[in-house]
């Protein structure tokens, strides 16, 4: 081993040095000792890999400095908000729909005591937490009724487990999809101990593919919405109506896989149809199954509603249990639905006020963002995407804000994403865009102060 090398490992400072000094005491005041402990292991096993790679050693108070950084960031949460100014509304990696202000409220109420999750007040006898968003979704989507688990795939599994484990469920191939993420309809299909039967081809699927499928062992017909894709050209599918009607005369109920699960006619917005949960359930599906933080613009949920007896038996399964959604989401969740019972959703929940933005809106918006930025911004036209799955193909006309690079648009936008809060914004032919579509009225205060503090130069 070089001298040098030797040197600097002789002088790396022991753990109990450390603890001595007076900045790590003043940590240890308001963090645990073994948290302390964990951080300068940490920190020394750095400085000795420095070393043995050929790094000059670090100083006894360069080493206490940076654990006490290192401690820091550590007690940080790493979760927290950001400015969504990409211009796709449900954004997956941005936490998908943001909740009405309502949901949120009532989200921080129900988190900070008790509340009668399970509990009937009239009786003081145990209840069913599913009261409380039952009878909503039962109201706005006619269904005889409904269950709420962790999400749309616990959904599909939960339902698929307790209505086809060992049996066969006849899927159109062209439906058997990578929804993301690496969710895939066969592998949840493998889970849930249901045999997959694929019928048709990947464009072409009719019902005599479907029905020449059934056999003694066929428990469901299962219709599964291409939600993130399109096929065009020469393609043939089976409707949902004529699924269903199958259905009825070979007696299988038919499992409808939604995504996203939507309310409101998405046609009325300038969009391409999206499949409705009251649509599928007044066409006769046995359960149709869909997410809750998607154009529903929820909490992250998973949403069964259809015939009483299928979702009954869905109830008593259990997986149910180990799916069930908490207390919270349940909050908010139940305070989203009222939104659109009141008739409100469109003025209440932010992925809908987004939507449904008028252009001229959002140029004022984007001309005021661009005064601060001078020469170097510029206001043009481009597109907003709805995203999280949902209405592929199907764009918004929108008005962004272009910041020019000049070869350091990378740069710019590391600025923006580093800041607090950050600001996440996409770039395009070497402009930084920035749509005010997508970024809420309450953060443009914190938007505009972030971009006064951009170095252009």
């Amino acid at each position: 081993m070089p001298a040098e090398m030797d040197r600097g490992f002789r002088g790396v400072p022991s753990v109990d040095r450390l603890l001595s000094d007076g900045r790590i005491q003043q940590l240890e005041k308001v963090y645990a000792r073994p948290f302390l402990l964990r951080a300068i292991r940490q920190r020394l096993e750095e400085v000795r890999l420095a070393i043995a790679g050929g790094e000059a050693a670090a100083s006894f108070d360069e080493i206490a400095e940076s654990v006490c950084a290192l401690v820091e960031s550590m007690a940080q949460p790493s979760l927290h908000p950001v400015i969504n100014a990409t211009g796709v509304v449900l954004h997956t990696n941005l936490g998908r729909a943001p909740l009405s202000r309502e949901a949120t409220a009532s989200m921080e109420e129900c988190a900070r005591g008790y509340v009668n999750l399970e509990i009937d007040a009239d009786t003081g006898k145990r209840g069913s937490r599913l009261v409380h968003v039952e009878s909503l979704l039962c109201q706005l989507t006619g269904a005889e009724a409904a269950l709420v688990v962790n999400n749309n795939a616990s959904a599909v599994l939960l339902a698929l487990s307790g209505l086809a484990r060992r049996k066969e469920v006849i899927v159109s191939r062209g439906q058997a999809v990578e929804i993301g993420g690496g969710f895939r309809i066969p592998d949840v299909m493998r889970q849930s101990g249901a045999k997959l039967v694929e019928v048709g081809t990947t464009n072409c699927t009719y019902v005599s593919d479907y029905e020449a499928a059934i056999t003694a062992r066929t428990a469901a017909l299962l219709r599964v919405h291409s939600s993130n894709f399109v096929v065009l050209g020469y393609a043939e599918s089976v409707t949902l109506e004529g699924l269903i009607e199958l259905g009825k005369r070979c007696g299988l109920p038919v499992l409808d896989d939604l995504g996203s699960g939507c309310l409101l006619d998405t046609t009325e917005f300038g969009l391409g149809p999206e499949p409705m949960l009251q649509e599928s359930v007044a066409a006769g599906v046995g359960l149709a199954m869909s997410s809750g933080d998607k154009l529903l613009g929820g909490p992250q949920a998973g949403i069964i509603v259809g015939q009483g007896a299928l979702v009954d038996k869905l109830r008593r399964h259990p997986l149910a249990r180990a799916m069930r959604i908490d207390k919270i989401r349940l909050a908010g969740l139940a305070t989203t639905l009222l939104h659109y019972l009141k008739g409100e959703a469109e003025t209440k929940v932010p992925v809908w006020r987004m939507i449904s933005a008028p252009v001229d809106e959002i140029e004022g918006r984007a001309q005021r963002w661009c005064r601060l930025l001078g020469g170097s911004a510029s206001v043009i036209e481009g597109v907003s995407m709805v995203g999280g799955g949902s209405l592929p193909g199907s764009t918004l006309p929108s008005r962004l804000v272009a910041v020019k690079g000049r070869g350091k648009v990378n740069r710019l936008a590391e600025q923006l994403r580093r800041g607090s809060p950050p600001v996440i914004g996409r770039i395009e032919r070497d402009l930084l865009l920035l749509d005010p579509r997508t970024v809420l009225a309450e953060e443009e205060d914190s938007l505009l102060s972030r971009l006064r503090s951009l170095q252009l130069s």
